[in-house]
């Protein structure tokens, strides 16, 4: 086969093979210009052909070339070059990409660098079949802006890949992908966005059993590709799953759900083997429960938290939890006094510190959690007196009290000019015909037996009688 390469004669190619002239003409130190023209008229014969080994053989040895010769920009020149060509395969394409991929961390700048994933990134634009390359390539230029500070561009170059509908991406590079998306939404503070994203997650994705082997594709399957070895396992991803939902549930002082994400940590084996790592996640636990609105789910939780047998480790917060199950006036002074330090000492554990208004929404539910005992006692109490069970002033009492009822906690009816305060729920006219009802069965019932009583008393005595004249 004859090769003519620019500015020299045609010569024999005495080698084996469509690539053997280039290897001579490399050997001997050639012009770089003059061996791309030549590696170029190959694979064009190569794809004019359908050679697809031939082709996909020249463009990565037309690559090879450039970084071997350290031409960053003739590299990105025949990158682009290439993939514009008339009729190019689509499997030379990709084989050019994930090699021209491997160079990315090999470039002598940052600028470099940069040029070289745009470029890719241009060639890897709308094209199906190297979509998970363009996403990891997108990953690589996020991390590098954020790197710069740029979290906005950072952020906005993450939303634009859809992996979500990637069918060959392994199932942890997706998570690990979006978990990366949702982390810069949260960084530059768009917490709708974050939100968004993290409902693309199940968490039942999580509760896979990884110990089940791999199925082998059927036949018309697409065929998954596995994980990169820097992706990390469900496990792990599991857990920044849910760190990242506390951060967006922080911000809204959602407490419950901060609660519930802690006990989904709480859960993971290797948190569950190391009491160095599951005490301070149990301690959140506790107080994000205690912090919690009353209502049925966190009733449930808070009785499934006392029923852990790893609470006893930490005693304190046995009695804390056990002091809201019991319906008994908590004393805001002495539990305060109990439980500043261990609330002060928080932001040195695990996670971190609580919310900045954790303190105050503390007081809060236990004024809650004392009103609720007071409406079990009590059917009807004066404002005064209740202002003494909470250790408040009746103005304040009263506010609480309207807040519960607002949110339906809780019913209660308060006349203000006599200051009392009824805890009756009121009954709609079919309620109190329901109960007539009941009532009037239940009399009708005794009646009945009384009846029936004096009836069988009534014919004893008759046989006694005749037994007794005879």
């Amino acid at each position: 086969m004859l090769i003519r390469s620019r500015g020299m004669p045609a010569k024999k190619d005495n080698s084996v093979g469509p690539f053997g002239e280039f290897e001579e003409d490399r050997e001997g130190g050639g012009n770089l210009d003059a061996q791309i023209e030549s590696l170029l008229n190959v694979e064009k014969q190569m794809r004019n052909a359908g050679d697809v080994a031939g082709t996909k053989k020249a463009v990565i040895d037309i690559l090879q070339l450039c970084f071997e010769a350290k031409a960053w920009k003739t590299l990105n020149d025949q990158i682009l070059l290439l993939s514009k060509r008339r009729g190019q395969l689509k499997q030379a394409t990709t084989a050019m990409v994930q090699r021209a991929m491997e160079y990315i961390d090999q470039t002598p700048d940052l600028e470099t660098k940069i040029d070289l994933i745009k470029t890719l990134n241009t060639v890897s634009a709308g094209k199906i079949y190297v979509e998970i390359e363009r996403a990891r390539l997108i990953k690589k230029l996020a991390k590098i802006k954020e790197e710069q500070g740029l979290i906005a561009e950072a952020a906005d170059l993450m939303q634009e890949v859809a992996v979500e509908t990637f069918g060959a991406m392994a199932k942890t590079e997706k998570i690990a992908f979006i978990l990366e998306q949702v982390r810069l939404c949260l960084d530059r503070q768009d917490y709708v966005r974050a939100q968004i994203l993290s409902r693309k997650i199940s968490p039942r994705v999580f509760d896979a059993d990884t110990s089940k082997e791999k199925k082998k594709p059927k036949e018309g399957e697409a065929i998954v590709e596995e994980a990169p070895a820097d992706i990390p396992s469900l496990l792990e991803l599991k857990r920044i799953y849910y760190e990242l939902m506390i951060r967006y549930y922080s911000h809204h002082n959602d407490y419950l759900e901060i609660c519930r994400c802690y006990k989904a940590i709480y859960e993971i084996p290797s948190v569950r083997e190391d009491p160095a790592q599951w005490i301070p996640v149990l301690r959140k636990i506790c107080w994000y429960l205690v912090l919690s609105p009353h209502d049925p789910m966190q009733s449930s939780l808070l009785n499934s938290t006392l029923e852990d047998k790893n609470l006893s480790e930490i005693p304190n917060f046995r009695l804390l939890l056990k002091q809201l199950v019991t319906m008994e006036v908590i004393q805001w002074t002495s539990l305060w006094a109990a439980y500043e330090d261990e609330f002060e000492g928080e932001k040195n554990l695990l996670g971190g510190s609580l919310v900045e208004k954790a303190a105050e929404d503390l007081r809060q539910r236990i004024i809650e959690h004392n009103i609720l005992v007071v409406s079990k006692y009590y059917s009807r109490v004066t404002l005064k007196r209740l202002a003494d069970l909470l250790c408040l002033s009746i103005q304040e009492a009263e506010k609480h009290l309207s807040e519960m009822v607002v949110s339906k906690s809780l019913v209660a009816k308060i006349d203000r000019p006599r200051g009392i305060v009824c805890f009756q729920t009121a009954k709609d006219s079919n309620d109190i015909l329901n109960s007539w009802a009941m009532n009037l069965e239940k009399l009708l019932d005794l009646v009945e037996k009384i009846c029936h009583q004096i009836h069988k008393e009534t014919m004893v005595h008759k046989a006694a009688f005749k037994v007794g004249g005879n």
